[in-house]
């Protein structure tokens, strides 16, 4: 009867520890996992993922965009472009210059994407991680924009996202933008807008946010506990049979 409730605990624990299932993404032109409990919706000609707790949604957003291939879009023109500063001016009338932390060129899953970091490129006192291609006849970009003061807490989620990021080119009708349009130029009602109300965080550290390595957590610990459990169920059913 130990042995049953033992082993009822040491399951039941081990899908506790076990974390949630990332969810996969896919539109007409990109997929990639998204972190559990966030969602995407197609918002005028975008899509934009949020975190669905009410909390969370003002920590970081993803938008996805698409448009026609003009002779603006190539890998070397997006690639000068986000390697230098941009300007605008804030939804309070103030001018804002980004900080250009890093652009490069990448290859992920056997697609060259430009891959560069801003410090308040679209959000005053925010991230946005940028990765631009092209494929076939239309450009692509997706945008990760996280506060400033949360950039550690996402960053292992940014960073799945990035690894399972894939580009491909469907066949029929897409929602993109034409070939005219200014790929990089996201609408103020997805950053400053209902969808995502403009933040003003105070005080952090700007400077650049460095890759940590993942650490164990209480879900590891938890994990070699019931295989400890498991391991001494099966010794002893040994000893008995024996």
């Amino acid at each position: 009867m130990m042995n049953k409730q033992l082993l009822a605990f040491a399951t039941a624990t081990l899908f506790l520890a076990l974390p949630a299932r990332a969810e996969k993404f896919a539109n007409q032109f990109v997929e990639f996992e998204l972190p559990p409990q966030w969602t995407c919706s197609l918002e005028g000609a975008e899509w934009v993922c949020q975190g669905t707790a009410e909390a969370k949604k003002r920590d970081a957003i993803i938008v996805l965009a698409a448009k026609l291939k003009g002779d603006q879009d190539s890998i070397d023109q997006y690639l000068s472009y986000l390697k230098a500063a941009k300007t605008y001016t804030s939804i309070q009338g103030k001018p804002v210059k980004s900080q250009v932390k890093t652009a490069e060129s990448k290859n992920l899953n056997n697609q060259v994407w430009v891959d560069s970091l801003h410090l308040e490129s679209e959000i005053p006192g925010f991230y946005t991680r940028y990765l631009a291609t092209v494929k076939q006849d239309i450009g692509v970009l997706v945008t990760y924009s996280v506060n400033k003061d949360k950039y550690a807490q996402y960053l292992k989620d940014f960073d799945n996202m990035v690894r399972t990021l894939r580009v491909y080119r469907k066949e029929g009708g897409l929602n993109v933008a034409p070939q005219k349009a200014n790929l990089f130029e996201i609408p103020q009602a997805v950053t400053q807008g209902t969808v995502f109300p403009t933040v003003n965080p105070q005080g952090g550290s700007t400077e650049a946010p460095k890759v940590q390595k993942a650490a164990g957590d209480n879900s590891m610990m938890l994990i070699l506990i019931v295989v400890g459990v498991l391991a001494f169920i099966i010794w002893k059913r040994k000893q008995r049979g024996g």
